[in-house]
């Protein structure tokens, strides 16, 4: 089978979907939507912006002067710790159950002007050391199930603020798409004695064709079923379940993986690269979960330039997701990247 240039699906072992890859649509003529990119250019303060340091929120607070990271509880939480009564009508069609939990906002940095791919690797050590700090804490309440670290970067992706920050939410419950990961997980292990994503690191590091850029500890690669044009996956060469597990060399590590990897995204287009991205870790029940290897995922929606975007509506709402550039073309594109506009940060 051409994989290059042939319609074909493309199998996602996590979440046991299918993707349809399309790669001769990258070539049709584009009259849709059109981005503004955002200018990688800000000022390093913002008197209106309410997450720089010493301004004040919108719920009244008043940020303290921060010098690094700052974690403080979010004043519009999606969750609250009170619990709803359940409702069940019998035959599960009208089926509610109550969530409980806490949202956490992390601002990576008092500069409003920085983000990933533009703070030095410290400075997103210390970004790693609050993830990790914030999980233990938040794991060892016995009402938190999951918890989840995520960052939503650029409007595109819905960020009301571009200050560099991002969230952790815990949850009561594990929430459907690490459910669904899991059991993908703990069923391969089953069957194979093996962890699943160890294995694909091992396969995707001898092909090398989709890996983008690696370390001593961690590899980012665009997984061979991506959805997104330019979605990457972050995994530890160490079986890890989750961030609070990781070795000081790991954490270290893994700052230099992100810089690399995000400076790449912005070095792509030339603009800061909006994207949504998240943590996969293990269940915060103290359960080993041998199957589970710690993993990250990015959703940048960025498509042929900084302007055009892809959308997942149509036949990708109705039927299942469908991407238009190779994992393998996107690969290519984000190692070249490094040496665009300055190269890597490496």
């Amino acid at each position: 089978m051409d994989l290059v240039r042939g319609t074909h699906r493309r199998y996602n072992p996590l979440l046991q979907e299918w993707v349809l890859c399309s790669p001769e649509r990258v070539e049709r003529p584009w009259q849709g939507q059109l981005e503004e990119p955002e200018s990688l250019d800000r000022s390093s303060y913002d008197p209106g912006c309410y997450l720089c340091p010493g301004n004040s929120r919108a719920g009244g607070a008043r940020n303290p002067s921060y010098a690094s990271t700052f974690v403080f509880d979010n004043d519009f939480p999606a969750l609250l710790p009170a619990p709803v009564a359940p409702s069940d009508d019998g035959r599960g069609l009208l089926l509610a159950r109550p969530e409980t939990g806490c949202c956490r906002v992390v601002c990576f940095s008092p500069r409003h002007d920085q983000s990933l791919g533009r703070m030095e690797v410290d400075g997103i050590r210390a970004v790693v050391e609050c993830w990790a700090e914030e999980t233990a804490r938040l794991a060892a309440s016995n009402r938190v199930a999951y918890v989840q670290v995520f960052e939503n970067k650029g409007a595109a992706m819905g960020c009301s603020n571009p200050h560099p920050h991002g969230q952790i939410w815990a949850t009561a419950s594990v929430p459907s798409l690490p459910a669904r990961s899991l059991s993908s997980q703990r069923g391969y292990c089953a069957e194979h004695g093996s962890d699943l994503l160890g294995d694909y690191l091992e396969r995707e590091l001898r092909e090398a064709e989709r890996v983008v850029c690696e370390n001593q500890h961690w590899v980012a690669l665009v997984p061979f079923w991506a959805v997104w044009p330019f979605e990457t996956l972050v995994l530890p060469r160490r079986r890890v379940a989750d961030l609070p597990s990781l070795s000081s060399d790991e954490r270290t590590a893994l700052a230099d993986i992100l810089k690399r990897l995000n400076t790449r995204y912005d070095n792509l287009f030339g603009c800061p690269f909006p994207y949504s991205m998240g943590w996969r870790p293990r269940p915060t029940d103290g359960q080993e979960h041998a199957y589970c290897r710690l993993h990250a995922l990015y959703y940048p929606p960025l498509l042929r330039s900084a302007r055009i975007r892809k959308f997942l509506v149509g036949y990708e709402m109705m039927g299942e997701a469908q991407r238009d550039i190779t994992p393998e073309d996107a690969a290519e594109r984000l190692r070249r990247a490094a040496e665009l506009h300055g190269g890597d940060g490496a």
